[in-house]
């Protein structure tokens, strides 16, 4: 990540994953400033492999991720309410945008219903929503760059 990043630049990374019977599982994104996004889903399921692919989006990509990212509140949130990670995992999200800086960590959420029975659920709901919106969009946006063309 760029030490001058601008009040405009806009810096998101997730990562949720667990170790065990098949290793360290996980998928991670980041959206760099400069517009670069990288992806990583790693399994090792039925001897699967881990899938990396970069691709650089547009401004108004960017834009739309800020919009989301202020939508959604979630720099208001505090993470010390929230359920600690543990054997079945954790999740991390880091985004900085408008000169602001946020890290939380978090446990795997299983559903809704754990989101409800948590000490925080308003937040906690904020971030499960955002990391939603945010899975959304990669895989879109990976869909679309990497879309695998069929043979005529």
């Amino acid at each position: 990540m760029s030490a001058t990043l601008s009040a405009e630049d806009i810096y998101v990374r997730y990562y949720v994953g667990h170790k065990g019977k098949f290793g360290h599982e996980f998928l991670e994104f980041e959206f760099r400033p400069d517009g670069q996004l990288r992806y990583a889903n790693n399994s090792n399921y039925k001897n699967d492999t881990c899938i990396r692919k970069q691709a650089y989006v547009s401004p108004q990509v960017l834009n739309e991720l800020k919009r989301i990212v202020e939508d959604s509140e979630i720099m208001q949130e505090d993470d010390g309410q929230w359920p600690e990670p543990d054997k079945i995992g954790r999740q991390e999200l880091e985004i900085l945008i408008n000169n602001e800086h946020i890290s939380f960590t978090t446990g795997k959420i299983g559903s809704l219903a754990d989101v409800n029975n948590s000490k925080d659920p308003d937040g906690l709901r904020s971030f499960y929503y955002l990391v939603q919106d945010l899975k959304c969009l990669v895989f879109s946006l990976i869909g679309l760059h990497f879309k695998i063309k069929p043979i005529q």
